[in-house]
């Protein structure tokens, strides 16, 4: 079960870098090699950024909905890593 869950937290560490990366190039998309960086990295990133676009929609050119997908991400990525603290501590994985 440890490494079941080690091994998901460490999976959304990268993810949570990836869609900062993601984030961060959209704001360079008319340079040549931004767009080919967004390129590989929209059809991972994407879907899940999708799901908050369809929630909340830009506001003035700027998309809260990538903040909002980002502390989520971090909450659920917390909330993984105190269980499994929390269990190693009460002897659940012994």
């Amino acid at each position: 079960m440890a490494l079941i869950v080690s091994s998901l937290v460490s999976f959304l560490q990268i993810y949570w870098i990836l869609l900062i990366v993601r984030i961060l190039l959209s704001w360079f998309q008319t340079a040549e090699w931004a767009g080919q960086i967004i390129s590989f990295l929209s059809p991972v990133t994407d879907p899940y950024l999708n799901i908050f676009r369809s929630i909340i929609p830009p506001l003035g050119g700027i998309d809260i909905s990538a903040i909002l997908a980002l502390i989520l991400l971090q909450f659920v990525q917390s909330s993984l890593t105190s269980f499994a603290a929390a269990s190693m501590a009460s002897g659940f994985y012994s």
